[in-house]
């Protein structure tokens, strides 16, 4: 996933990481290798990007606002180390959940990069990132609406939903024809942008139904490309 995240990533983007898995652990996985002055504008933070902070590669030089600082609301996600590292550091700032999440002054910075998690996705391109087994809470959205609009309405922004492509053992897709009933959609439709999984990247916005098929079913695991193309034929190319 971190491979394929990195094709999207480029010199200068300001980023956002969610918190738990997978985006939590892709900067130690290399998906930001190589690419230099990067900036961050997040409400909590991954593991491994005030390590980036401190190594140089991440300065925030190229930041609309906010210049050469990088903002957080809360040091949850830090390791200890870099927690001590942030604390009374001037290059790092903390703000209020209402100024960080701010679709407005997210979208302030240019190439701004949201990269957050999907617990499943529809052939439609709707996003759930908090129930399991239909209506069963896993957890709350957070700020993910928040940053993923934000990013869309940068200049040069990207929304990014990274997911496994299979869970519990590989005998479940996250990639589904339809959700059940009483699943949430954190991430409508209309906003969906890209989504990664270990299978490649899936770019649907901008695209209708049929082409977000094939472009979400080239992403899902192979055990279940088969009947998800037999319930896309069913939904979007009836006879």
């Amino acid at each position: 996933i971190a491979g394929h995240l990195k094709l999207l990533m480029n010199h200068r983007d300001c980023v956002q990481i969610g918190q738990g898995s997978p985006s939590a652990f892709l900067p130690r996985f290399g998906c930001f290798e190589g690419k230099e002055d990067l900036g961050t504008h997040s409400e909590l933070t991954a593991r491994g990007v005030v390590t980036m902070i401190k190594e140089g590669q991440m300065t925030g030089k190229y930041k609309n606002i906010h210049r050469n600082r990088a903002v957080f609301n809360s040091f949850a996600g830090m390791s200890e180390e870099e927690a001590d590292y942030a604390s009374d550091n001037p290059k790092v700032e903390l703000y209020s959940a209402r100024y960080v999440n701010d679709p407005r002054v997210i979208a302030m910075h240019d190439n701004m990069v949201a990269i957050n998690n999907g617990i499943s996705v529809d052939l439609t391109g709707q996003i759930n990132a908090e129930t399991v087994f239909g209506a069963m809470l896993l957890g709350g959205p957070g700020g993910q609406p928040d940053f993923h609009i934000g990013a869309l309405l940068s200049k040069g922004g990207r929304a990014v939903t990274v997911m496994r492509s299979s869970v519990m053992g590989g005998t479940v897709s996250t990639i589904v024809s339809q959700f059940e009933p009483g699943t949430v959609v954190t991430v409508g439709r209309h906003y969906a942008d890209y989504i990664v999984t270990e299978f490649g990247i899936a770019k649907l916005m901008n695209k209708n139904f049929r082409e977000r098929t094939e472009e979400l079913i080239a992403i899902a695991h192979p055990d279940f490309r088969a009947e998800l193309r037999k319930e896309a034929r069913r939904l979007f190319w009836p006879s």
